[in-house]
């Protein structure tokens, strides 16, 4: 089973991009984050031709995420529910559905802007009510998976410079200590499962100076899973060809490949 992550910065200008690669990658699940669609002119019926499920939750010219399924989706939920007060009212960054027998959740974490803003005390609130959620909704010992746009580089391995990074949003200790939290309530980080002690493999490039070219970028996507998940990962990729070319996105595709059992009855 591969499940994959993406923020394609905008379906309407990378739907081309995203049909290439799920063409060639052939992933089972997909989260996807900053469709910027609203939910009335979501593509379902060109993913279905492609031999995907899809649900999507979405306001429009911003934010929007999605799962593609070929295994199946059932139990969809979007937001935190009516009983949470989201401090992104709103916003459409949550959406959850049972993919062969796993479930899966697509994220979209706000960006922060600048540690001295607003926008960054409610990035950290919105990390909270993430974790109050999770453990709302499954155990760690359920078959359970949260992929996304994290906008929190987990530590200075997955950063370009911690030097010209430092006093910026994705690195402060506050928003990384959200994190650790999660990993504590029982998630494991798929890549670092792989790729332990490897440095300099970034998910996401500024569009700006080159960045890409010149490998000043931040390890940002993440997928986290519980145990019964983790423990049957054997492979995880970072996809930079997906980076290249005509009006790429700004991050990179993420996947990771599972060696387990798809139950298609879930």
């Amino acid at each position: 089973m591969r499940i994959a992550t993406w923020n394609v910065n905008s379906l309407n200008a990378r739907q081309e991009r995203v049909e290439e690669w799920l063409a060639y990658a052939r992933p089972d699940v997909v989260c996807l984050q900053e469709t910027k669609l609203p939910d009335a002119k979501f593509p379902h019926l060109s993913f279905g031709a492609l031999g995907y499920d899809s649900v999507h939750f979405g306001e429009g010219r911003w934010n929007g995420v999605a799962i593609l399924s070929r295994v199946g989706i059932a139990d969809v939920t979007r937001g935190f529910g009516d009983d949470v007060d989201d401090p992104y009212p709103g916003e459409a960054r949550l959406i959850s559905a049972v993919c062969g027998g796993v479930k899966v959740a697509s994220v979209y974490v706000p960006n922060g802007r600048d540690p001295a803003s607003e926008f960054y005390e409610r990035k950290l609130v919105w990390l909270d009510c993430l974790t109050e959620w999770t453990a709302r909704v499954a155990a760690p010992t359920d078959r359970f998976l949260v992929a996304g746009d994290w906008n929190v580089a987990p530590d200075d391995r997955d950063v370009w410079s911690v030097a010209k990074m430092a006093g910026s949003t994705h690195v402060t200790p506050a928003e990384r200590d959200r994190l650790a939290r999660l990993r504590d309530w029982g998630f494991a980080d798929c890549f670092r499962l792989v790729h332990p002690e490897v440095d300099g493999l970034y998910s996401w490039w500024d569009y700006r100076a080159g960045c890409f070219h010149k490998g000043e970028g931040l390890r940002i996507d993440l997928l986290y899973a519980t145990e019964p998940v983790a423990s049957q990962v054997r492979w995880a990729c970072m996809d930079r060809n997906a980076r290249k070319g005509s009006q790429p996105s700004d991050h990179a595709p993420v996947f990771v490949d599972l060696e387990i059992t798809i139950d298609l009855t879930a």
